[in-house]
């Protein structure tokens, strides 16, 4: 099995590894196969239609799909038509949508039928000029389709006819016979993932063709102990818009080895695909490992083939590491990352133990300080502070958000950090350990949300004149949301299920809060700020007493 030799373009990457192994199963997708061969063969003809509808170099596309065989054959078609891709989760509303066709400037768009509506709500105030809609069963096999019409099986979404409007099996059917050569490369763009934060709106975080291919190919390769990344199967589950799938699990399409995609987190289906296929690696966050270890059929099934078991996107319990390690007899690797870094800035080796709290040893690519919050010099080994993080081919900026680049990235002694506003200390055997969050960020179930973008969808609420979102600490989803929202002078009969009802219209499912709680004032600074971790502060008395 052959893997790619220094590549500085992620297609590139990819087709030379399909080239050599076009008769192995590339991706598995609701019990079908498909080779490398078919992967790049799919790739090539839509990207060739999509060079016919008039994308051209460096232009945006967002992708606006579940995991599925589309999401991979649109990724890299995007790629070979020298575009930037802009993955985003299939949950969020015309409203986020919205927002990021714009903030991106895109062009295209490749969704599912089902969010179809939401593209055409939002097309007016982009500049999005053709639409590529993909359903879940198009790529499967004839007979697969059509027994999932008969047996209403398939989610069914309304598209209209429009020329603008393209279906992606007939994209497939249309491509170009002959391609232009590939030019980005390196440190061009090769996609904008959106991130939350502490401002209202999510941040494009530009991933380069060099800094993904380094960061990918780096974590990929971790459990090469184990086994060989090129006989890998991983289950898919992990979203593939973010930066945990895409690194620890669609990379696998760089070394040879196979990913089985999820479009939704169902864990029977994910039991029955480790079964099958033998999988040697599951990658989740806490809550997928708390789920699993619940499951009411967990011991129906037979997960023994399971050699890499990876955590990432949030802090690992010890307890949930333990019960999984009496469980399995297999530890849950961890690793720390972030989008900006293009994932992986510390894993947890697998030739050795490591320590149980430990997020694990900083990757080869990166190099990182440990430092005082107001000073930014270097803290004594053992002592918390905040992680920076450089490497060779880091991203230098959000897109379109200088104010945000400035507060996020800083120059010193003449070399760019990433300020990860993450509170960690490192042992003197060089593991890392996570500590705390310094900025006002919720993390649930893996997503890390902004405070602010709840607050802002609760203050445009025509009764709410101030609101205050935190996170209530939960072993089973990391944190849970919390408002806390103080009512105009002459409003009443307000109730916490109505503005419940308000966010689920603006907002993506995982950023709704559970609880509103209504208030008369609440804190704030000398000069108006508000104090969200007076709050926080105020909450975790209570839950001690």
């Amino acid at each position: 099995m052959a893997s790619p030799v220094n590549p500085d373009n992620i297609f590139e990457a990819f087709a030379s590894t399909a080239r050599a192994n076009a008769d192995r199963t590339a991706v598995v997708y609701l019990g079908s196969r498909y080779t490398y061969g078919d992967l790049l063969k799919m790739a090539e003809a839509m990207a060739g239609s999509l060079v016919k509808q008039g994308l051209g170099q460096g232009m945006r596309v967002v992708v606006y799909l579940p995991n599925s065989i589309q999401w991979v054959v649109s990724w890299l078609a995007i790629l070979r038509a020298d575009a930037v891709a802009v993955p985003i989760t299939p949950i969020y509303t015309s409203y986020d949508f919205g927002y990021i066709a714009k903030d991106s400037d895109a062009s295209f768009a490749v969704c599912s039928d089902t969010n179809y509506g939401y593209v055409l709500e939002a097309m007016s105030r982009t500049n999005i000029k053709k639409v590529i809609v993909a359903r879940l069963s198009d790529l499967l096999p004839w007979w697969k389709r059509a027994m999932g019409w008969a047996f209403d099986v398939v989610p069914k979404g309304k598209m209209s006819k429009e020329s603008h409007v393209l279906r992606i099996r007939k994209m497939l059917k249309g491509g170009a016979r002959e391609l232009p050569s590939v030019s980005r490369r390196n440190l061009d763009t090769a996609e904008i993932l959106y991130t939350g934060g502490t401002t209202k709106f999510p941040k494009g975080v530009p991933i380069s063709h060099g800094l993904y291919l380094d960061s990918a190919l780096e974590q990929i390769k971790t459990p090469d102990f184990l086994f060989p990344a090129g006989e890998n199967i991983i289950i898919g589950s992990a979203p593939l818009f973010h930066i945990l799938g895409q690194t620890c699990g669609l990379s696998v399409l760089l070394m040879g080895g196979t990913i089985a995609l999820m479009p939704k987190v169902n864990l029977d289906a994910i039991f029955d695909a480790i079964e099958r296929l033998k999988a040697k690696s599951l990658i989740g966050v806490p809550t997928l490992y708390r789920m699993i270890l619940e499951h009411n059929r967990l011991d129906l099934y037979d997960l023994s083939s399971l050699r890499y078991c990876f955590n990432g996107g949030d802090v690992l319990p010890v307890e949930l590491n333990q019960r999984w390690r009496n469980k399995f007899n297999k530890p849950i690797y961890q690793g720390y990352g972030a989008t900006e870094t293009c994932g992986g800035v510390a894993m947890c080796p697998t030739d050795r133990e490591s320590p149980m709290k430990s997020i694990g040893k900083v990757v080869p690519s990166k190099q990182i300080k440990i430092v005082d919050l107001e000073t930014l010099e270097p803290v004594a080994e053992g002592r918390p502070g905040e992680l920076l993080v450089h490497s060779e081919k880091m991203v230098r900026s959000y897109w379109n958000k200088p104010e945000e680049t400035a507060a996020a990235f800083v120059e010193i002694d003449g070399r760019l950090w990433y300020r990860t506003a993450d509170i960690v200390s490192i042992d003197h055997e060089g593991n890392l350990y996570f500590v705390d969050r310094t900025v006002d960020t919720i993390k649930h179930k893996g997503y890390r949300i902004s405070s602010s973008e709840i607050e802002a969808v609760l203050q445009e609420h025509p009764a709410v004149t101030a609101a205050c979102a935190i996170g209530i600490p939960d072993p089973k989803v990391g944190e849970r949301i919390k408002a806390f929202v103080v009512l105009k002078e002459d409003v009443k009969g307000i109730t916490g299920y109505e503005l419940i009802k308000w966010c689920k219209e603006r907002l993506a499912a995982y950023k709704i809060p559970q609880y509103i709680e209504f208030r008369d004032m609440l804190p704030k600074s000398k000069v108006g700020k508000l104090l969200r971790r007076e709050v926080r502060g105020e909450e975790k008395r209570r839950a001690e007493v």
